[in-house]
């Protein structure tokens, strides 16, 4: 039984990076580290261009993680669908390693007789509404994205009802690139309540450049920090457990 959390990158943005960072190669490093990129590609009326596109599906291939291009007015469901098919995908991932290990070869779900499978999938929806889940969000909010950003907030909204349904643990956390000062700012840290942003995304103000590639950056950052912090909460003899937990 998979017993481990899923950590998920939920990018929101409608074009291209122009400073710092390659997002790819910043998604992909993510991927390393055990970490889902998912990236959302908003249109209004207009449309994502061509380097746009390339890139938003970039980041989620190199991220392992889901992308969708979707207009403004159906932002709410998609954020939703992404984020469920993307925790549903890695805990496949998982199921079939388990799989290969317990039948040797290269076999997965989809080498199973069809009564099998179902069975395995069944396993793997039980395991999407129980799993501890960790999602980073960071909002595009460069000139851009000024008129989207009410359906923004309403689709994040929308996801915490949704993933609150569950019974498993949630933690949000969320960071607007470009910030106020800097490439990136956090908006909100962890808390199992993304209810909070109506507080705090009326306080947004929106710039001209879109650093991608540093919002990644610092979502990993955020991730690496939450582990240290909770790794100094344990006494020395507790540490070797932790990393070996982890």
């Amino acid at each position: 039984m998979y017993t481990g959390k899923i950590r998920q990158i939920l990018l929101i943005t409608d074009g291209c990076s122009n400073q710092g960072d390659d997002p790819i190669a910043m998604a992909a490093l993510a991927n390393e580290q055990g970490i889902t990129v998912n990236v959302i590609g908003v249109m209004e009326h207009d449309v994502i261009d061509e380097k746009g596109i390339t890139e938003i599906e970039g980041m989620a291939m190199s991220g392992g993680g889901v992308s969708q291009i979707v207009y403004a007015e159906r932002l709410s469901q998609t954020v939703q669908m992404v984020t469920r098919k993307a925790m549903n995908q890695t805990i496949q991932g998982v199921v079939n390693r388990q799989l290969q290990e317990i039948l040797g070869g290269s076999q997965t779900m989809e080498d199973l007789p069809p009564e099998k499978r179902g069975e395995v999938m069944e396993v793997v929806d039980e395991l999407g509404e129980t799993v501890e889940l960790e999602v980073l969000i960071l909002v595009d909010t460069s000139a851009s994205m000024k008129h989207k950003l009410p359906t923004v907030k309403e689709a994040l909204l929308d996801l915490s009802l949704s993933l609150n349904a569950r019974t498993g643990d949630n933690l949000f956390s969320v960071y607007v690139f470009p910030g106020k000062k800097n490439d990136v700012e956090k908006l909100l840290d962890w808390t199992p309540k993304l209810q909070v942003l109506t507080s705090v995304f009326s306080q947004l103000s929106t710039g001209g450049i879109t650093p991608t590639g540093p919002a990644l950056k610092m979502a990993l950052s955020a991730f690496t920090e939450k582990k240290q912090s909770l790794r100094s909460l344990l006494s020395r003899d507790d540490e070797s457990y932790f990393e070996e937990s982890m």
